[in-house]
């Protein structure tokens, strides 16, 4: 006969069962790293503007309010993604902050608008049969919205990837980033049926030729390799996967070869210093200003590559190794690959292939691009000129952040009921669960 003791072990009291994370004291935690990181930006100027106060000190308060709000509304069973999001956002604001109260008041808003898209998004996948509906009208939505970026789009640094909306700039190709994983994840569940993998190749193919189109590589270059991600996790044929490889290989050589602004970035890849001022410029002071940081950086304001063109944007991991310093630098691409590894757990107990895709593929994005970013200007890979997730300022970027956000834990997202039902001894295959083949639809 069992002891009491076994009986307690077999049947655990719900108190047992739930043991909730500390998030509280992980929130308190960021919030004290944020007062310290605020005060000297608004120290610096002994009567701060208007905008750079409502920013700087409206957010802790609202990153609060936004994480009770989705506790209460959502149950997720962990909160560290999001509390991960909101401080590279914080870290993000700061340098804003640093530069000007214009920035810093735009870059807060788009904060705001990240988490609302990240709450529409949420709600989206909770239902998968929603999903599956609304998918054709997202596919022709960003099918849709890239072609005007091509007619009505402004040419900037020889990209043709803006568009001025009342005297805000936005970048559309940020957006199509979270379609082009929701309908990836919303299609390739019937990835057997032909008409079903056609319709995602022509989608696929269309998203990256107008990208190229744009001249916009960098984000070419994210959207194909995201596309390989998702395909693999359907379909785990390396063959096949290697034959489109192969093919894109060759579009990228003729591309090298008639596009001269292409081939000049690869011309001085591992020849920065013998460019120092010229091509190579941008990457030579991020090396050189990056390094001068130290471990803990020469305090926010007072670093030099901040005069060098786009800081904020292309360029800013290096503005944190300078002013931050390089231990707190370090952490930020610790930071996606957690995130990598809660998607893929995430995955392995979700309730079809819809969560699981969705899960890896949106976090692979956003690991793909944080590579492509700070390997890019520390010249271990080509110059692409993209941006970091969360950190770097732009309006769309933030929204396209935090909705990428919102698919990482689409497993977490998805109804318990669902949960509940999947088999408790279905083995895996390849990473995904045995039960990732079947959706409603």
């Amino acid at each position: 006969m069992p002891t009491k003791t076994s009986a307690k072990k077999m049947h655990p009291t719900k108190k047992t069962k739930r043991r909730g994370e500390p998030w509280v004291l992980l929130m308190l935690l960021v919030t004290v790293f944020q007062a310290l990181s605020f005060a000297p930006v608004l120290l610096r100027a002994q009567t701060p503007e208007p905008g750079l106060l409502l920013a700087l000190l409206c957010y802790p308060p609202a990153e609060w309010l936004f994480l009770v709000l989705l506790r209460a509304a959502a149950r997720p069973r962990t909160l560290s993604p999001e509390i991960l999001g909101l401080w590279l956002s914080g870290i993000g604001l700061c340098v804003c902050g640093s530069f000007s109260a214009l920035f810093a008041w735009k870059q807060a808003a788009a904060i705001g608008g990240g988490m609302v898209v990240y709450a529409v998004v949420r709600w989206l996948i909770a239902d998968t049969d929603r999903a599956v509906k609304v998918r054709p009208a997202v596919a022709a939505a960003a099918v849709g919205l890239l072609a005007v970026n091509l007619v009505l789009g402004v040419t900037i640094n020889g990209q043709r990837n803006w568009m001025n909306l009342g005297g805000f700039s936005i970048q559309p190709s940020e957006l199509v980033k979270i379609a082009f994983v929701f309908v990836g994840a919303a299609t390739l569940e019937r990835l057997q049926r032909t008409p079903s993998i056609t319709r995602y190749l022509l989608f696929a193919m269309g998203c990256v030729g107008a990208l190229f189109l744009m001249k916009d590589f960098g984000a070419a270059l994210i959207f194909f390799a995201t596309y390989l991600l998702i395909c693999f996790l359907r379909s785990g044929d390396l063959r096949a996967i290697g034959l489109v490889s192969a093919g894109a290989g060759m579009c990228a050589a003729l591309v090298l070869l008639f596009k001269s602004s292409v081939a000049a970035r690869f011309r001085v890849y591992r020849h920065i210093w013998e460019h120092i001022h010229d091509t190579g410029y941008q990457q030579t002071r991020v090396l050189i200003y990056g390094a001068s940081g130290g471990l803990f950086g020469l305090g926010m304001g007072n670093g030099r590559l901040r005069g060098v063109f786009a800081a904020s944007t292309d360029l800013v991991f290096g503005v944190i190794c300078e002013e931050f310093g390089l231990l707190l630098a370090f952490l930020i691409p610790l930071c996606f690959v957690a995130l990598a590894l809660y998607a893929f757990r995430q995955a392995q107990r979700a309730s079809s292939s819809f969560y699981t895709i969705a899960n890896i593929a949106a976090a692979g994005l956003l690991l793909i691009q944080t590579s492509l970013h700070i390997f890019g200007i520390t010249d271990l890979l080509p110059l692409t000129g993209v941006t970091l997730p969360f950190v770097s300022r732009g309006g769309t970027s933030m929204l396209c952040a935090w909705g990428l956000l919102a698919l990482t834990g689409a497993a977490a997202a998805q109804p318990r009921q669902a949960a509940k039902t999947t088999p408790k001894k279905a083995k895996a295959t390849r990473g995904l669960p045995a039960n990732s083949a079947a959706i409603p639809q």
